[in-house]
């Protein structure tokens, strides 16, 4: 039998800031195993810094909610026609797509019916909503790289390759981040409470939370005056945005709180905090690794919203709250998501902190670490031995590949 293929050219597409992470810890360990590969597609500042060329900007797939995919909808499906066309074309060794379900499944199929092996990096939610979607991953599919245990079984079900890698950002973080450390950092005092604001890096997650957010904090300084807060926005049209949306909340309010805003130190930020209150996602997962009491909001249009709930199979978002099967963040979700709400949740932290010793934040932090060990997997090494071991037992032959030539 003639020897597999060595992989040359790997086709990628990470759709938003948690995709980039992800995908440059992933081409930096590829490219020990496979030094001449070639990586292109579409691409964040990481992935780019290792060698990925981009075809497009990231922020054209960095789209949450349903109107706003409609609005991009035309856009978007030029996009993924024109990059199977290309990579039909030019047929790269091997396709990666990295969470985006949306966009690379259907890019997936399209490549994998011409005969081009796929990997998809990070389930989608098929256990959380929509399950019925498992039939058409089969069908794009050759590989499906998990982050967390749960999500195996239906892989292992539908008789589907995977492996759960567990997450690079459980590898990234300390086990116990210094808060004073972090401040010192930031140029943050010790000796006063600090709130981080994370209204999502999504231009539709900030549309929909960061005025919320913006009047929570006016509640909170209202009643705790010395409270300070600091707000990590992920690029510069987020920055923009929430300096417009700070802006018309002071024609609201006529004075607000000093909001303190950085450029990334997301992590930083959050470990300098006393407290967090941030968009579902990605996001929540680090919160739990540095182990601060947190708030998790979600909020899309309404129409989003009713037509996400008849497809969810779920009543919680938060990735904390869903590995351990427990209610250990408040989530505070759709019209429920309100300043006068995220401020009770909030109050409710540090009370526990005052009356309680901490009781409940103990509970909370040593559940943190009980998982946070759990997903210590070094994941950019376990995802790219993964994809090797599965390349040299389904890869192309030698054979097959002249013969495509």
């Amino acid at each position: 039998m003639l020897p597999v293929k060595s992989i040359q050219r790997i086709a990628i597409v990470a759709g938003e800031a948690s995709g980039d992470i992800l995908g440059a810890g992933l081409i930096s360990e590829l490219k020990k195993k496979y030094p001449n590969a070639v990586f292109e597609g579409v691409a964040g500042p990481l992935m780019q810094q290792e060698g990925c060329a981009s075809l497009y900007p990231m922020e054209s797939l960095s789209v949450m909610g349903i109107l706003p995919i409609l609005k991009k909808l035309p856009e978007l499906l030029k996009m993924r026609a024109d990059l199977a066309r290309y990579w039909v074309d030019t047929k790269p060794d091997l396709f990666i797509g990295i969470d985006a379900p949306e966009f690379n499944i259907g890019l997936e199929q399209k490549l994998k019916n011409k005969g081009i092996k796929t990997v998809h990096y990070v389930s989608p939610s098929v256990w959380a909503w929509r399950p019925k979607r498992i039939h058409k991953i089969k069908k794009a599919v050759d590989l499906m790289l998990c982050l967390f245990p749960f999500e195996q079984d239906i892989y292992q079900h539908h008789a589907i390759d995977n492996f759960c890698v567990g997450h690079p950002l459980a590898d990234e973080v300390p086990v116990e981040s210094h808060k004073n450390d972090a401040r010192d950092e930031l140029g943050l005092e010790h000796n006063k409470q600090v709130v981080c604001l994370k209204p999502g890096s999504r231009g539709s997650e900030m549309k929909m939370l960061g005025p919320d957010f913006i009047d929570m904090a006016v509640l909170l300084r209202q009643f705790y005056p010395d409270m300070n807060f600091v707000a990590p926005m992920a690029n510069s049209k987020r920055r923009s945005q929430f300096e417009q949306q700070l802006l018309d909340a002071k024609v609201k309010h006529q004075t607000l709180p000093d909001i303190e805003l950085l450029d990334g130190n997301s992590r930083k930020a959050m470990a300098a905090s006393d407290y967090v209150v941030m968009a579902s996602g990605t996001a929540t997962l680090e919160a739990m690794l540095i182990k601060r009491p947190t708030v998790v909001a979600y909020k899309v249009g309404s129409i989003s919203y009713k037509i996400f709930k008849r497809l969810l199979t779920i009543d919680t978002f938060a990735i904390p709250n869903l590995l351990s099967k427990q209610s250990l963040l408040p989530e505070l979700i759709q019209e429920d998501c309100t300043p006068d709400n995220l401020f009770a949740e909030v109050r409710a932290w540090v009370g526990d902190d005052e009356n309680n010793q901490g009781q409940r934040w103990q509970e909370v932090h040593d559940a943190f670490v009980e998982l946070h060990h759990s997903l210590k997997k070094d994941a950019n090494v376990y995802a790219a031995n993964s994809i090797a071991h599965w390349w040299s037992e389904n890869g192309i032959r030698q054979q097959e590949s002249l013969g495509r030539d």
